[in-house]
């Protein structure tokens, strides 16, 4: 005699009282002692993966920091040049125009004063570079590095766009671009650390 799905129901709900379902301790133990030694080798290698993927992050990093470190370099390099260039057309501009004036050099003086103060990125140079060097010691000091290095960087963007904005020469403009673009790829970098 074959029971349809209703009499099974109401028989398990008769019975229910004479069997019993437990659960042994020892079957739970059995199992973690099954499952601990994968769950910690897991656990193990997924560290290790992350910090091998952390190292090689930081590698890449340090290379643009070099590569950025260059940039201040020829930037910190040109930019007082910029000021002699510019006294050197606003001399010869005025000659040509003024052939028979006599040219007050007291004003030329004060104009490249107040032009040289203007375009002064002497203290974004000093901040990018000890910007460059704290990259360096967070990034040898390991951890969780990920928030400083964000900081850090948006710090040297902020200077960057100080030094472009400043720039009144094209060589100057040309390797902050390409500065800006370095900062930018430590910025994604930085996306992908602790």
């Amino acid at each position: 005699y074959l029971l349809n799905s209703e009499e099974k129901l109401g028989l398990e709900a008769k019975l229910a009282d004479i069997i019993t379902v437990e659960r042994v301790q020892e079957e739970e133990e059995i199992l973690w002692e099954t499952l601990l030694p994968a769950l910690d080798g897991a656990i193990e290698k997924f560290v290790q993966m992350r910090q091998k993927e952390g190292n090689a992050l930081a590698e890449d990093i340090l290379k643009k920091r070099k590569h950025i470190q260059y940039l201040v370099g020829l930037i910190k390099e040109r930019s007082p040049l910029v000021v002699e260039q510019y006294q050197q057309k606003m001399q010869s501009r005025l000659n040509e125009l003024l052939e028979t004036v006599e040219i007050d050099q007291q004003r030329i003086v004060q104009e490249v004063a107040i032009f040289a103060d203007r375009s002064c990125i002497d203290e974004e140079v000093i901040r990018l570079e000890s910007h460059l060097v704290q990259l360096q010691e967070i990034l040898s000091h390991g951890g969780q590095v990920g928030r400083k290095l964000d900081f850090l960087v948006q710090e040297m963007n902020r200077e960057a766009n100080t030094i472009a904005s400043k720039a009144n020469d094209m060589e100057i403009t040309r390797n902050t671009i390409e500065l800006k673009s370095e900062i930018e790829k430590i910025r994604e970098q930085v996306q992908n650390i602790e």
